[in-house]
């Protein structure tokens, strides 16, 4: 008998109760926006890969978890800069919601402290 993989990251709207799992954090953000723009709802990750918890170093932050500092050290793991539903799952684990960062993504992108390389991926200046 096999054993069933789950893919590292899902998502779902407590309140319409559709869900999305993932290989790509982006693609939870993606999710979001659709159902977002169609309902108006939050939706909040259910699984997040347990890797990204290991790559955001708590006792580096000096518990201050500010969304710069967990972009700051999210995007040395990846070529393009740290995808934004990596920087978004770490955030959940933080206690901010996906729409949340994403606000706060479009303000400190506003006041320079970071960047899009490419679409989607941030890094901080």
């Amino acid at each position: 008998m096999s054993e069933q993989r789950h893919p590292p990251y899902a998502a779902s709207c407590p309140d319409c109760d559709v869900d999305l799992e993932s290989d790509a954090p982006n693609e939870i953000v993606d999710f979001y926006r659709r159902h977002h723009r169609v309902t108006g709802h939050d939706v909040a990750f259910t699984r997040i890969d347990p890797a990204l918890g290991e790559a955001v170093d708590e006792d580096d932050l000096d518990e201050v978890y500010t969304l710069a500092d967990v972009v700051a050290q999210l995007e040395g793991e990846y070529d393009d800069g740290a995808p934004i539903g990596a920087v978004a799952a770490a955030m959940s684990e933080r206690g901010t919601s996906l729409g949340e960062t994403l606000e706060e993504v479009h303000e400190i992108r506003m006041n320079g402290a970071l960047y899009e390389p490419r679409d989607d991926h941030l890094r901080a200046f």
